[in-house]
């Protein structure tokens, strides 16, 4: 095996258990984030729902803020674990991982989508994937079908994240460089996946912003969309 196969692979197997673990471990709790959007940003909402009446741009720039605090996050971590070189590449990963899920998790709740639900669980992922870069299909989201959706996701993010890391990761041999590496190619790692992840958002949430504008719900939520 090459050299630049076996560390394709172990990229691979990093990025896989880091994001399963963050499945397991890392969320955004909807109801907290909820309070800090109308404390820190001062959206007047009570409730997501409500984010699909307030104006399109305030949404994008939080959405911009929050992938730029995930980028700066990952660039002090890689740099941080960089200086460790190779030795640092499964526990760099699985922080990156983590911090790039929170990422998406918040730009998910930014446009108006939970993830409380086993569906809206596996809707989550699929975005995740879509930020990655790849399609895992659209298979029936239903409770005993997330089980199968999140893993086949999970597999397909690592490997796309293999292939586009692992070369870049090379130069981490060297601890002296590999600080600048390591912080280099973590804000850009969370750059990418982060406007990936947001135009998915933003694409869905405009899409369910016109089906409510054209009647999908209650007069009474109809009325407040339109600010009557």
């Amino acid at each position: 095996m090459s050299s630049s196969s076996w560390l394709r692979r172990r990229v691979e197997t990093a990025l896989q258990h880091g994001f399963q673990h963050a499945y397991e471990t890392v969320k955004v709790h909807p109801r907290d984030y909820l309070l800090q959007l109308q404390a820190a940003h001062g959206l007047p909402i009570s409730s997501f729902q409500g984010v699909f009446s307030a104006p399109i741009e305030s949404l994008d720039e939080i959405a911009a803020g929050s992938i730029r605090a995930g980028m700066k996050l990952a660039a002090a971590e890689g740099a941080g674990l960089g200086l460790f070189g190779l030795l640092a590449l499964v526990p760099d990963l699985s922080i990156l991982a983590g911090i790039t899920m929170r990422t998406i998790q918040k730009l998910s709740l930014i446009y108006g989508f939970e993830y409380n639900t086993d569906e809206e669980v596996a809707e989550l992922w699929i975005a995740a994937a879509s930020a990655a870069g790849v399609d895992v299909g659209r298979e029936l989201l239903e409770k005993e079908v997330v089980n199968r959706v999140v893993p086949r996701a999970i597999r397909a993010i690592a490997l796309q994240g293999g292939a586009e890391v692992s070369e870049k990761l090379a130069g981490r041999l060297i601890p002296i460089v590999s600080s600048a590496l390591g912080a280099g190619l973590n804000f850009y790692f969370v750059r990418a996946w982060g406007v990936r992840a947001q135009s998915h958002f933003r694409e869905k949430h405009l899409q369910r912003r016109e089906r409510m504008l054209n009647g999908g719900i209650e007069p009474e939520a109809r009325r407040a969309l339109l600010g009557e």
